[in-house]
């Protein structure tokens, strides 16, 4: 059997001697660790008769406690060293000013937000809102979806439990459930004489807000921010989607112009339904809106459905309107530089600081967006 005296003083000396606490520890592994000379010299205590079990047996236990009472007196003294240096090191001059308190900024999301509604504010549009549960009729049936439409499945929107009456209600996966809504409110009756609550056509509203999709990788989020656009009124055609569309991209991207174009598309709310495209120029690794000869796909869009206007309560034969759809995050990845629509939601404070929009600068068309 090892010499015990020998393999103590061995040990202590090594303990005496480590330079800090990585270095104890590592000692500590070799002596107690299941693999260390004092472990294995217990392990053999299996294999002694009874006599020598009951002579080696103390001897050996009080070789471990040893060894582990020295280890944890190093290990004191060097943690105690430790913070002695630290608090040597690390002085606080109080002469010195304080450094700068930390200013908030708007999140990127609600600039973009921000920047859009002024924009559309400014071409006569009106912000409305609605809840973000909703209930399948508003958020399908009454925008033309059929019944076996794919979006009505669980692996594309998330459902809540049925209620009493079964009836299942779930996170919106667009914000035109709102646009139902300010239609719906052309049939209300108002309490009384002196009360309007009905929004009577022409309408004209964008509405920002989030929504949610089972979806998610680098420029898809289970949640982001949409913006949507209704207009209801006589005599609407393609015409005037087209102008607003290329006049709002124009001054979004504060370029002179932009070139569009309509491909042709199919949305259950729309007929005829448009994927609108913008010219760019992805040359040198970046993209610049309003110049160049390459296509940018920016937004869905086309004119409401006559059944979704039935649905709703208007008559298609007097009422005709157009409606779009825009990614608040998508538009503000495009226009500031944002690689991964994930950054957005992370809640990175050095992301926020890097991008810095003053809550005191509110977007104006007339004094600058960004």
């Amino acid at each position: 059997m090892t010499d015990l005296t020998t393999l103590e003083a061995d040990l202590s000396a090594q303990v005496a001697a480590a330079p800090d606490v990585a270095a104890l520890e590592a000692l500590r592994v070799a002596a107690l660790g299941k693999s260390g000379s004092i472990s294995g010299l217990l392990k053999t205590l299996g294999s002694m008769s009874p006599d020598e079990r009951r002579e080696a047996g103390p001897a050996i236990n009080g070789l471990r406690d040893r060894v582990a009472a020295a280890l944890g007196e190093r290990k004191a003294a060097l943690e105690a060293a430790e913070l002695d240096a630290r608090l040597a090191a690390e002085t606080l001059d109080l002469t010195l000013p304080a450094p700068p308190r930390r200013k908030g900024s708007v999140h990127p999301t609600m600039q973009v937000q921000d920047e859009m509604i002024s924009i559309f504010a400014e071409m006569g549009f009106a912000v409305a809102e609605g809840p973000d549960i909703e209930t399948d009729f508003n958020n399908f049936t009454a925008l033309n979806f059929p019944e076996k439409h794919p979006a009505r499945e669980m692996h594309d929107t998330f459902f809540f439990n049925p209620g009493p009456d079964g009836e299942r209600k779930l996170l919106r996966t667009h914000t035109s459930p709102v646009q139902v809504r300010a239609m719906q409110r052309t049939n209300e009756k108002p309490a009384a004489p002196w009360i309007a609550t009905t929004i009577e056509p022409p309408i004209r509203i964008v509405v920002p807000g989030r929504t949610y999709r089972c979806d998610s990788d680098a420029t898809h989020s289970p949640m982001f921010h949409q913006m949507e656009g209704l207009v209801i009124d006589k005599g609407i055609h393609m015409g005037h989607l087209k102008w607003t569309l290329e006049t709002f991209i124009a001054r979004f991207f504060e370029v002179e112009g932009v070139v569009s174009r309509f491909r042709p598309h199919h949305f259950p709310f729309t007929e005829p339904s448009a994927e609108m495209d913008i010219g760019c120029d992805r040359s040198g690794g970046e993209i610049r809106i309003g110049t160049g000869s390459d296509w940018l796909e920016i937004l869905g869009c086309g004119m409401v459905h006559p059944n979704v206007l039935r649905l709703c309560g208007i008559d298609p034969d007097v009422y005709q309107g157009f409606a779009f759809g825009l990614g608040i995050d998508r538009l503000g990845m495009l226009k500031y530089g944002m690689p991964d629509l994930r950054d957005m939601f992370e809640g990175d404070t050095r992301w926020l600081r890097h991008y810095g929009f003053s809550a005191f600068a509110a977007p104006n068309p007339a004094t600058g967006l960004s």
